[in-house]
């Protein structure tokens, strides 16, 4: 089991280029084959403003595209690989969500940003882990990554979402120096026992996984402080965790914490719906 075809968001952002070297990384791991996709959009104007304006905001409009497809394409091409990974570039038009789902729905993993929500960006990611049906890895807005996948975390609470992500992780799990099972309360209850987080870590270690695991007590605590403090205290470089439940407003990892992981990851998250 190996992550073959990789695909990575690309843009003109600075962070692009710190989602494309991880990309880059994770390729060299599984000898995969690295996507970089561009997304040109259109905007769609109020019927007023579009005959006031005429072609004018579409001429600007496209002119921008133009310009952030070339240093994007320039970074995708200018990137080294390691020996065995092949690159691909895609330049496609239409709306940004749609374009995204229909490539990663062929794709083993891909890569977005964390959405800056100080900008008014919107959370392309929140819409895509809902609507690709594969797993997505989030990398956060700040900070740079050296290693990705040497010590991972594993949120769990016994959720058909957590479930998914888990398998979707296997082979990134499978090479990990260390694996380090957080198991919160189940879903169900009492019915997954004492220890939730036992029966995981034993269908890991059959598959040659090197886990540890622990229980943790969510009553009075934040959960999602929690993992982060356990990120930092462990020096995990990665995390996988389900996302969501039967809405994106429900958030079923750990009793709450999808979302203010999401808001406050320090380092890159594998989420599965």
């Amino acid at each position: 089991m190996a992550i073959k075809d990789i695909l990575v968001h690309m843009d003109d952002s600075e962070r692009c280029r710190i989602r494309l070297a991880l990309a880059a990384r994770i390729g060299a791991i599984h000898q995969g084959h690295l996507i970089g996709l561009n997304v040109r959009t259109r905007v769609e104007l109020h019927h007023y403003m579009a005959l006031k304006s005429g072609s004018r905001f579409d001429n600007i409009h496209d002119g921008h595209n133009i310009e952030a497809a070339r240093k994007a394409k320039a970074l995708f091409e200018g990137l080294e690989v390691a020996d065995g990974v092949t690159k691909e570039w895609r330049n496609v038009e239409g709306a940004q969500l749609e374009m995204m789902s229909m490539h990663a729905r062929y794709a083993d993993l891909t890569l977005i940003g964390q959405a800056d929500h100080s900008n008014g960006e919107k959370p392309l990611c929140d819409a895509l882990i809902m609507a690709v049906g594969r797993p997505v890895m989030i990398v956060p807005r700040v900070g740079r990554f050296e290693t990705v996948g040497e010590r991972i975390l594993v949120a769990w609470n016994a959720s058909r979402e957590a479930t998914r992500a888990v398998h979707d992780a296997m082979p990134l799990l499978s090479k990990a120096k260390m694996v380090r099972v957080v198991a919160g309360e189940p879903e169900g209850g009492a019915v997954h026992g004492e220890n939730p987080g036992a029966d995981l870590s034993a269908h890991l270690q059959r598959h040659g996984v090197n886990v540890v695991w622990e229980h943790l007590n969510a009553e009075g605590i934040n959960v999602g402080e929690t993992l982060l403090n356990r990120v930092a205290d462990e020096g995990i470089d990665m995390m996988v965790m389900g996302a969501y439940g039967h809405s994106r407003f429900r958030e079923m990892v750990l009793g709450g914490a999808t979302r203010h992981l999401l808001n406050h990851m320090t380092v890159p998250v594998l989420m599965s719906h």
